[in-house]
């Protein structure tokens, strides 16, 4: 008997036992669960906010930008001219691109899938009548659109419908926007540097003529040239420049305030303007009428008084 109750005990005492090392183990796995649940949470939080910080640090001052644009199709694409690039304008933290496209075929566009395009309601992008220049000097009309940008860098749905009228849908992405007044400068140290002084027409001492210089055109988004050498006529202590430049979409020039028109109807916009100096930057305003509205744009010339020279006598018939 006694035998069997000293088992009985031992039994009774390995069974609390065991009970005892089992229950922390227990409210162990419950406290573990709870900790990692309460990390995934702070976790996500914190990719929200992180991504709100991204979207944050993505958004443009206002202003007109130059930036790229990029598809996902070979059809659907902003037209050779324009060099894979659009208008971004910036206006009260909403953005909006310009793309000219390569043709007429393109009639709609929507931002979104093309599903949603053609529910009732859906709001069409209209197209605009872009006039594009090529490097041969060829021009022509296309379509381009103003199209809805949510974001930089980041892809987002475009759909087209062409004038078989078949949607379709098509993924697209905004990237490497530069404002349009920092595109003159390449680097920040250039901006303080002082501008060289320039040489008067007293100091070339040259007699009343025809006269050839290089001239070289900085400003804009870098696609625009001008003729050079360029034709000058000097008197006296004056020079006017005959400026050709390589599109006839340019409507007028500013020079120190004072507006000139074209001294032509046909062929490449060409202008008569005064030269004040050579030999240093020379401001001016052109404004273009190539894009859906007119568009000025600030530019320099510089005239290199060393390639200054007498204009070759035409032959008389």
């Amino acid at each position: 008997m006694k035998k069997r109750s000293v088992a009985m005990m031992m039994s009774m005492l390995a069974l609390s036992a065991a009970l005892v090392s089992t229950t922390p183990v227990m409210a162990k796995t419950d406290d573990t669960e709870e900790t990692t649940t309460e990390e995934t949470t702070e976790e996500a939080e914190d990719g929200e906010a992180k991504s709100e910080d991204a979207a944050k640090s993505q958004t443009l001052e206002d202003g007109v930008y130059t930036a790229e644009f990029d598809t996902d199709s070979s059809m659907f694409h902003v037209n050779e001219a324009m060099d894979g690039k659009g208008t971004l304008t910036v206006k009260d933290g909403k953005m909006t691109i310009h793309v000219s496209l390569a043709s007429k075929k393109i009639v709609n566009l929507f931002a979104g899938t093309a599903e949603d395009a053609q529910k009732e309601g859906a709001e069409l992008l209209e197209p605009t009548s872009d006039k594009v220049t090529y490097s041969d000097g060829m021009s022509e009309e296309v379509y381009g659109f103003d199209i809805p940008v949510p974001a930089i860098d980041e892809e987002f749905q475009v759909a087209l419908i062409g004038t078989k009228g078949k949607w379709y849908d098509h993924k697209v992405s905004v990237k490497n926007p530069v404002k349009e007044e920092d595109a003159e400068v390449s680097d920040d140290a250039e901006k303080d540097t002082e501008k060289t002084e320039g040489k008067k027409i007293a100091d070339l001492g040259v007699e009343d003529g025809s006269y050839t210089a290089e001239v070289t055109l900085t400003g804009g988004t870098g696609r625009a040239t001008v003729d050079s050498p360029a034709a000058i006529e000097i008197k006296g202590d004056e020079a006017t420049a005959t400026i050709v430049w390589s599109s006839p979409y340019y409507d007028y020039m500013l020079v120190n305030d004072e507006k000139y028109l074209p001294v032509n109807k046909d062929g490449n916009s060409t202008f008569e303007i005064p030269i004040a100096e050579f030999d240093t930057e020379m401001e001016v305003t052109a404004d273009t009428t190539a894009m859906s509205q007119p568009h000025a744009i600030d530019y320099t010339l510089n005239f290199d008084s060393s390639t200054l020279k007498e204009a070759e006598k035409k032959d008389a018939k």
